[in-house]
């Protein structure tokens, strides 16, 4: 399990600038949906944009704290 402001504190730890919405899908915090907002995600496509959140995430998803991941990656001009 790992609580929302963990989440985004490794996100943020790569993407300083990221705004971070977390929903659980499934009630034990472990299957979770992630809109992230950065503008490190200008210039990059799809896949560059989900490399660069699980890079970000490699600990928590390695020691099987996250099962599932569903990922919306957008800059600020894309909205939401």
């Amino acid at each position: 399990m790992i609580t929302p402001d963990v989440l985004t504190d490794y996100i943020r730890m790569s993407m300083p600038d990221a705004v971070v919405t977390v929903t659980d899908r499934t009630g034990t915090m472990d299957h979770l949906k992630v809109v992230i907002v950065s503008e490190s995600f200008q210039g990059k496509n799809l896949l560059d944009r989900h490399r660069l959140v699980y890079q970000a995430l490699d600990a928590p998803m390695m020691d099987g704290r996250i099962h599932a991941l569903e990922l919306t990656a957008k800059t600020a001009d894309e909205g939401v």
